[in-house]
């Protein structure tokens, strides 16, 4: 079997094992079960998180431990039409051409191809390499919580080589820090009135994307664009809602929101005509950017609902309405990179209120306890409680890093051309492990993959060649000095 064939081989049994943020235990205990096989030992901490002690190739065992990293869960989004169910059914991969993608569904290549790159490895005995610590941490893309509580005892190794990067020839060396504010919204609840009449409004088919990586691709957030139509209706017409859901990830941006709300009878007409009027502008704007967008806003029949008082609604759409969103600054010193951005992923109308989640990115420590301020103080001017998560700092890049030189090194002599060396404002978790561990020499790489965190994410599969040549090259000269 080619590398690619092999790699995709094991992508798609990872793929079958459902592996959500908080749901890793089944992938988990698949990968000990498969590391055993392969006559590797393992340990899990407290946290959850995974290390597979790889021994060295023969000849290799003299040379010092390297640690390959990635991640064990996966963002669940799916479009609309899907009726996957991510906790039981497996990921249904489609391979078109040179892209790989699922049916309906996010493809799970952040990070599983990176699992399935480490598999890949071990499995194919032509690789040389040293003894390898395969580090899988929990809980990345919510809160990077398994790099947070790693046990630090599970590692020997100083040099970590991180595979969740999405672009092959490109080399990512540092990353925004980030973090959320958690906003609720106190609210009260009473029944519809005889003479209201209850709509729906849905805003649906757009591309939403990776709140990190496609925050500056002007991608619409459809939990903005729903408050923006709320407050044109309610400019003029009392309206109250009911209900009010977008997005599903802190770290992606919503493609779909929803609203019911009620309002008088003898206004119901002017609910229409005010929609219909905003519908066209907001097309009109959005042609070009988002082509798939569908507004829409009918009238529901049903047993009388429970609303939220006028005044309520107000607050909640004003408040929707002030919260910042986006790109917030570029860098001054890399003017093509973001250095802070914020994210409003997830709001839903709960029992006890309003909840949104402003997820928060930025190169900059200070910056990011800037914007983090600004939504707390917007929050507060509402009068919504707040509650932080915990902050990460970015990590730093260090261009004078020998692993950095090793793989400039390696690549070009592969390819016959200098890879790119960048940041990247995702998130990565080689800072955070850097630092638990008492500081590693980190780099982050991996094959092509786009439109992360949507349903439209794919591996271009020609990348996956690239990759696999440059890492089997690389661990068999990465300690070694250039004069040896």
């Amino acid at each position: 079997m080619n590398p690619t064939e092999l790699i995709l081989s094991n992508f798609e049994k990872v793929s079958s094992i459902p592996r959500g943020t908080k749901y890793e235990a089944g992938i988990r205990n698949w990968l000990i079960t498969w590391a055993a096989e392969y006559n590797c030992t393992s340990k899990t901490d407290a946290a959850g998180n995974l290390v597979i002690y790889v021994p060295a190739s023969a000849g290799y065992e003299d040379h010092p431990t390297l640690i390959l990293q990635g991640h064990m869960d996966m963002v669940w989004q799916k479009t609309n039409e899907s009726m996957h169910d991510f906790e039981r059914d497996p990921i249904q991969l489609i391979r078109e051409g040179d892209w790989l993608r699922a049916n309906g569904t996010t493809l799970g290549a952040d990070n599983g191809i990176g699992i399935a790159l480490m598999m890949s490895i071990v499995e194919d005995e032509t690789v040389k390499h040293p003894r390898l610590e395969l580090l899988l941490t929990v809980e990345e893309e919510q809160g990077v919580g398994g790099a947070d509580n790693l046990d630090p005892s599970l590692l020997s190794g100083k040099t970590l080589i991180n595979v969740d990067s999405e672009t092959e020839g490109v080399f990512t060396v540092g990353c925004a820090g980030g973090g959320s504010v958690n906003i609720t919204l106190p609210v009260t609840w009473d029944t519809q009135k005889e003479n209201e009449v209850a709509f729906e409004l849905k805003v649906s088919g757009l591309q939403g994307g990776h709140s990190g990586e496609d925050i500056n691709k002007f991608r619409t957030n459809t939990n903005k664009l729903i408050a923006r139509l709320l407050d044109e209706m309610q400019r003029n017409i009392p309206i109250r809602l009911s209900t009010l859901k977008g997005g599903t990830a802190r770290n992606a941006i919503p493609r779909d929101a929803e609203a019911v709300f009620v309002c008088v009878n003898d206004k119901k007409e002017s609910c229409r005509e005010t929609f219909s009027a905003l519908q066209s502008t907001i097309q009109s704007e959005l042609a070009k950017i988002e082509a798939g967008l569908v507004l829409s806003l009918n009238e529901i029949k049903s047993e009388p609902i429970r609303a939220i008082s006028h005044a309520e609604t107000q607050a909640a759409i004003h408040l929707l309405m002030a919260l910042p969103h986006g790109v917030s600054s570029m860098s001054a010193d890399m003017p093509a990179f973001v250095e802070t951005s914020n994210n409003i992923g997830v709001m839903e109308l709960k029992d006890d209120g309003l909840s949104i989640i402003s997820n928060h990115r930025s190169s900059v420590f200070s910056r990011l306890e800037e914007i983090t301020r600004r939504v707390e103080t917007v929050a507060w001017l509402a009068g919504a409680k707040t509650e932080r998560t915990k902050m990460f700092p970015p990590w730093q890049p260090n261009m004078e890093s020998s692993l950095l030189k090793k793989c400039v090194e390696t690549y070009r002599s592969i390819k016959e051309e200098d890879p790119k060396v960048e940041l990247t404002h995702g998130g990565l978790e080689c800072g955070i492990i850097s630092d638990r561990c008492g500081g590693l020499d980190t780099i982050s790489m991996g094959p092509t993959i786009k439109d992360l965190h949507s349903p439209d994410e794919r591996l271009f599969v020609p990348s996956l060649a690239g990759t696999w040549e440059f890492l089997k090259m690389l661990l068999t000269v990465i300690f070694i000095s250039p004069r040896s």
